[in-house]
């Protein structure tokens, strides 16, 4: 009996001195023992969740964020994870999206005297409900196999959706022009009243056929102001998520490059669920848009 009570004292008294030197308090550190069991369950609950967030991860081969791991969680369970706790556990095991570079595409050529740049009508008003009104279109590259490939692009403001695309082996006014007509026939005739165009001063933007055709469509046309490519932000950012989650680089023929896109497109039209579009599809949102 003597013994024990020695056992225990020194025992106390080894306590005393290790939290002393930790600086914490015997109070405290004798709660953390109590709840030592609730911390373990924690700790494995995290883990289970972090290997199943991992397992989606892996799957967008790291081409994903919080917010649209969230959305898949959405899909997968009945009870969704909290968008708050998979932003924890992505910082407690160190996973996050892919970040891209900055887009080092400069300008192709410079614009003769008969090339005619157009003022800046639209002034960043990105904030659009209405389908059709505002349309954006840009130009960007993809180096594959030792070749390069320009991918010419029309996108909706309101709906973010790539209403027409042109993928080509060449930097010819072709590019453009056969956008045009893929948009023409997408829009079908329905042209927004105060439907508009908006681009950058590129060479191809400025030549005075794309902007004969563009009236020819009944679309007013809008620029960005020289070297500022936060005036077309938008199609600046869907050809940077694209390069982020496609494997073009494996691509080693033009033909696969352009199933690789084709593949894309519709993907991300149909499938890619965007948070700010209400976590729809651009062609669900477009839909609800025009429903309201």
């Amino acid at each position: 009996m003597i013994y024990e009570v020695i056992r225990k004292h020194e025992l106390q008294n080894c306590v005393s001195a290790l939290c002393e030197e930790a600086n914490v308090s015997r109070s405290g550190y004798y709660d953390w023992l109590q709840n030592l069991e609730k911390h373990v369950i924690r700790e494995n609950n995290d883990y289970e969740d972090y290997l199943f967030l991992k397992c989606i991860y892996d799957a967008f081969k790291g081409k994903i964020g919080y917010r649209r791991l969230y959305m898949k969680v959405c899909e997968l369970l009945e009870t969704p994870m909290n968008p708050k706790k998979i932003r924890r556990l992505m910082c407690k095991y160190n996973f996050f999206a892919k970040v891209r570079r900055a887009n080092p595409y400069k300008n192709i050529a410079k614009a003769t005297q008969e090339h005619k740049t157009l003022p800046n009508i639209l002034k960043r008003e990105f904030s659009q409900d209405e389908p059709g009104k505002v349309l954006l279109t840009d130009i960007t590259y993809f180096k594959y196999h030792g070749r390069t490939a320009y991918l010419s692009c029309v996108k909706d403001v309101a709906t973010r959706e790539i209403l027409a695309y042109e993928l080509s082996s060449t930097l010819k006014m072709s590019i453009v022009y056969k956008t045009l007509s893929k948009l023409s026939d997408k829009l079908a005739g329905i042209i927004h009243p105060e439907a508009m165009i908006h681009s950058d001063q590129g060479f191809h933007y400025t030549h005075p056929e794309f902007q004969k055709r563009v009236r020819q469509m009944k679309l007013k046309q809008s620029m960005s102001r020289r070297g500022n490519c936060l005036d077309n932000a938008p199609m600046e950012s869907f050809f940077g998520h694209m390069k982020d989650e496609l494997d073009y680089i494996e691509a080693k023929t033009f033909g696969e490059l352009k199933q690789m896109i084709d593949q894309y497109m519709i993907y991300y039209n149909e499938s890619r669920r965007q948070w700010n579009l209400k976590k729809m599809t651009p062609i669900e949102y477009r839909s609800h848009l025009i429903a309201a």
